[in-house]
């Protein structure tokens, strides 16, 4: 099926709106050791402020959600990306630790409104069949944020410092512009603005069995994310004391595997069902675990960390349009942010937690992230076989029947 142009611009812009986000989180996990050494603290103090950032995201996948499903899809996302990138900028000048916590939690409200907002305006645009693709492109997304911000620390960390990383951050706000000249509204928020829609509360109430069990199941994705993904700098840093160059290049190593696992699975689901997909990807992870988490030196770290990002973001890559799809169709641009950022809000203790246990067994962190990978990977496994299947569901004519009905 041949794709229009503005489903093609739609479709880049909610790519480069979570790739961009992205990288302005994940220049945080580079500099908690430079971060701890200027403010005197330890590292473990610092990376409370992405415990911050996590856990601010549900409120702002409520609001920017609510915003979006009430005034339209496109505004929304142009505040958002604005807003994320200012806040990236002001870190930068945080005089203290605390200023730096405050904004990282202002910054986590912002971040959390991008994902949701931007994968319910592609997946009602987009031609139903390429649903899958696109799923695991827009995911695909996140390790290329990681990946950019490896590339940037490994570049211009030793001549612009931690401070000088966090204003590079303002970039992404040059994506509004594209935004705003190249996209159009959603058809099937059109369509659901034609006529009135039941409030959030009630709908969320009318699915309640179906919103508990997605941010359980969300819950688990972010520990398995984040439990294999923010501690790993650190790992490498302290644990095998490898040098910033070196640290870099694995970082791009493993997004590169995170990005081919996100697209290939993404693209599986719309064959074998996003049920199977997810399933599959999720245990493919235990048998990396010895490589991952027990090898040494920079070849074996760096293949270790590449298969295992394949298996955590194949895993991912499924969930743009798994949960679109399974979203009552009145608060698509809310439901799907706001139990994914629940559950990031439920597994925002992730890194304080494996920072503690790796400090508590004499800076041991391959036990940390064992642990964390190990677990998460056979729980998404069993949880989402309890899942629904709506692959391929025409969202645009649901949201013209629940005006209609």
């Amino acid at each position: 099926m041949s794709w229009t142009r503005e489903q093609k611009n739609v479709t880049i812009a909610a790519y480069l709106g979570w790739m961009l986000d992205a990288f302005d989180f994940f220049l945080m996990v580079f500099v908690f050791k430079d971060i701890a050494a200027e403010f005197h603290v330890g590292i473990p103090d610092v990376s409370i402020a992405v415990v911050l950032t996590l856990a601010m995201r549900p409120l702002g996948a409520l609001i920017f959600g609510r915003l979006a499903d009430r005034f339209g899809r496109k505004p929304t996302l142009m505040a958002n990306i604005l807003l994320y990138s200012v806040l990236e900028l002001a870190s930068g000048f945080a005089p203290s630790l605390l200023s730096l916590l405050v904004l990282r939690a202002l910054f986590g409200i912002a971040m959390g409104g991008e994902w949701g907002v931007g994968s319910a305006l592609t997946m009602e645009t987009i031609p139903p069949k390429s649903r899958g693709f696109v799923s695991g492109l827009l995911q695909a997304g996140y390790p290329s944020g990681y990946l950019l911000a490896s590339v940037i620390y490994g570049l211009f960390y030793e001549y612009i410092g931690w401070r000088g990383l966090f204003m590079v951050g303002v970039l992404p706000a040059l994506l509004v512009v594209y935004v705003r000249s190249h996209m159009q509204e959603s058809p099937a928020w059109e369509a659901m603005a034609k006529g009135p829609r039941p409030g959030l509360m009630k709908t969320l109430y009318a699915n309640w069995k179906l919103s508990v069990y997605a941010i359980v199941l969300m819950t688990a994705f972010n520990f398995f994310s984040h439990g294999t993904q923010d501690i790993y700098p650190t790992f490498l840093q302290v644990q095998h004391h490898l040098n910033p160059h070196t640290v870099s290049l694995i970082a791009i190593v493993l997004n590169i595997g995170a990005i081919i696992g996100g697209v290939i699975c993404g693209s599986i689901s719309e064959k074998i069902g996003r049920r199977k997909a997810i399933f599959f990807a999720a245990l493919a992870a235990l048998p990396v675990l010895p490589l991952w988490a027990y090898s040494s030196g920079p070849l074996a770290l760096a293949a270790g960390a590449f298969l295992m990002q394949i298996a955590v973001q194949g895993a991912w890559g499924v969930i743009p349009v798994h949960l679109n799809e399974i979203s009552p169709d009145e608060i698509r641009a809310t439901f799907p942010g706001l139990v994914y950022q629940l559950g990031n809000l439920l597994a925002s203790v992730n890194l304080y937690m494996q920072t503690k246990i790796a400090v508590a067994n004499g800076g041991d962190y391959s036990l940390a992230l064992a642990l964390v990978a190990g677990i998460t990977a056979v729980v998404i496994a069993s949880l989402i076989l309890f899942s629904r299947e709506r692959r391929g569901v025409d969202m645009t004519q649901l949201a013209k029947q629940a005006v209609s009905a």
